[in-house]
């Protein structure tokens, strides 16, 4: 399955003006890094990876309906997957956004 364009596009509409933010396709689907870090991407197997502080995921998975993503079998620490229907608005989509790049951008700078 590739990577929803409209989420794609949805995506990119909120980032619009942001400053460092770059696109880059990867593992099947379209990732948003902000100042050289993944933030969030349209996810190749549908819906929405979103980076997180790694201390806030187990109350995110709790309280929305975000799970851990898995790689390979095994939870990936700090990273979220959240399925289309949970992003559905703009507002929902907003926010996993927000979440993702404030992580980002707290971040030391890639070079």
């Amino acid at each position: 399955m590739a990577y929803e364009e409209d989420l794609a596009d949805r995506v990119r509409a909120l980032l619009s003006g942001e400053a460092h933010v770059a696109e880059q396709k990867m593992f099947g689907g379209l990732a948003f890094l902000v100042a050289g870090h993944m933030a969030v991407a349209a996810s190749g197997q549908g819906g929405l990876l979103v980076r997180i502080d790694p201390e806030e995921g187990a109350r995110l998975v709790e309280t929305t309906g975000a799970r851990p993503m898995e790689m390979r079998g095994r939870p990936m620490r700090g990273w979220l997957r959240v399925a289309s229907e949970d992003v559905r608005t703009q507002r929902q989509l907003a926010k996993w956004v927000r979440l993702g790049t404030s992580y980002a951008r707290s971040l030391p700078p890639k070079r």
